[in-house]
């Protein structure tokens, strides 16, 4: 979701996708009386990996990145918004003191380093200190972003602890969800942190099995064989291992607090509707089938508090429609009695059309009742303050603190 990585893929598919927008898809919804209040969630994705939003680059001193956070942060005040969600931990190191996981390269430039101080609580300190809540964002199941060398890995890592529980797949490695162990490590990391740091909530973002290349499989063969046979097709064994994992991780966080959020930001789409008849209608790349996460299992199990979809789309979309993934999306929180937060695309304002697609997507998304709030992606794309929109947004439906 929110990294390089996905950047190439999403890119990609709305380049393929995108067509001009349909006549009367606009609208301006921003006499809409909505659903404002002291509740509604407004937060930015900080994005750690490749220092796309903070540090701004490796090196700099513990001062340095101190001061960018606390710049950071002084702008989410600003902008009247209430909620950060920080990746903690980018792939397989960590912002935080860790007995499991190593020093993150993103802070000094090598994986292991300790960067001469403590960026999670510090972060939590200072976000407190200004009223606003700070979740813990992971990414499961990567183990190095943007390189499968070994040598981007300090030897205290998890890899070189387990190489049998890694996988390379095209230009990464990544913990094998297929082996029950992996599930019980990724669990038991996020229970550190838990255990240690307070922490207003602990997000998953879209990466359980990653985004397909091409026709390239995913080399998990030795483990089906060895804990899938009893499933009718490949694809249900590896839902299942997904399933298991959320199912484990909910168990886990509540045991510890039960009443610390637990949220998923998965892809916009569960199913098309040619795929499933209670699936949008759509035709876009779907959770359930591409990345063997069935959110609808997990909202209907009450395994996770929130739920926030990326809807990296405009309205008019002729694959996937702002307008249509809304509506669904309200109607499986509504359903499900799941609370439902809207992820938006901060970093499409300069490629689309309509200067203020993204102003009228947040009075949108006031216009129903499941939705508590937006999350944008990302920080970095706010600040750039494109198109002015967020000027927009403060005079506008963040006018309010």
């Amino acid at each position: 979701m929110k990294d390089i990585k996905f950047f190439l893929v999403l890119v990609g598919f709305l380049a393929l996708t995108s067509v001009s927008a349909r006549s009367g898809k606009g609208g301006d919804f921003s006499n809409t009386r909505g659903s404002e209040d002291s509740e509604e969630f407004r937060a930015v994705w900080v994005s750690t990996v490749f220092n796309i939003d903070w540090p701004t680059k490796t090196g700099l001193s513990a001062e340095e990145q101190k001061q960018e956070f606390i710049t950071l942060l002084d702008n989410v005040k600003k902008w009247n918004m209430n909620a950060v969600v920080v990746q903690v931990k980018p792939s397989s190191d960590a912002f935080y003191m860790s007995k499991l996981s190593p020093w993150s390269k993103y802070l000094s430039g090598k994986q292991g380093v300790n960067p001469g101080y403590d960026p999670l609580e510090f972060m939590i300190k200072e976000a407190h200190k200004r009223n606003i809540e700070i979740h813990a964002w992971f990414n499961p199941f990567r183990l190095s972003a943007g390189s499968a060398s070994w040598s981007v890995l300090s030897t205290d890592n998890i890899a070189y602890k387990h190489p049998e529980w890694v996988v390379r797949y095209g230009d990464q490695l990544y913990l094998n969800p297929g082996i029950p162990e992996v599930a019980d490590y990724v669990v038991d990391c996020i229970a550190e942190v838990i255990k240690n740091y307070q922490v207003d909530g602990i997000h998953l973002d879209d990466y359980f099995y990653p985004y397909k290349i091409g026709k390239l499989e995913y080399p998990d063969y030795k483990e089906y064989a060895k804990y899938g046979v009893t499933f009718a097709s490949k694809a249900d064994w590896r839902r299942d291992n997904i399933n298991r994992f959320v199912k484990k991780l909910h168990e886990s966080i509540k045991s510890e607090d039960k009443d610390l959020e637990f949220g998923i930001s998965p892809f916009g789409v569960w199913r098309n509707k040619s795929s499933d008849p209670k699936g949008s209608k759509t035709t876009a790349l779907q959770n359930y089938d591409d990345l063997y996460a069935d959110v609808m299992n997990w909202m209907e199990n009450g395994w996770i508090d929130y739920i926030a979809p990326q809807l990296y789309w405009h309205r008019g979309h002729s694959s996937a429609d702002y307008t249509t993934l809304v509506q669904w999306w309200d109607n499986a929180a509504k359903e499900t009695e799941t609370k439902l937060y809207i992820g938006l695309a901060a970093y499409m304002v300069d490629e689309w059309k309509q200067s203020d697609e993204l102003i009228q997507q947040v009075y949108y998304n006031r216009t129903f009742p499941e939705v508590k709030g937006n999350i944008f992606f990302s920080y970095k794309s706010l600040a750039k303050n494109p198109k002015g929109v967020i000027t927009h947004l403060v005079s506008g439906p963040f006018s309010s603190k």
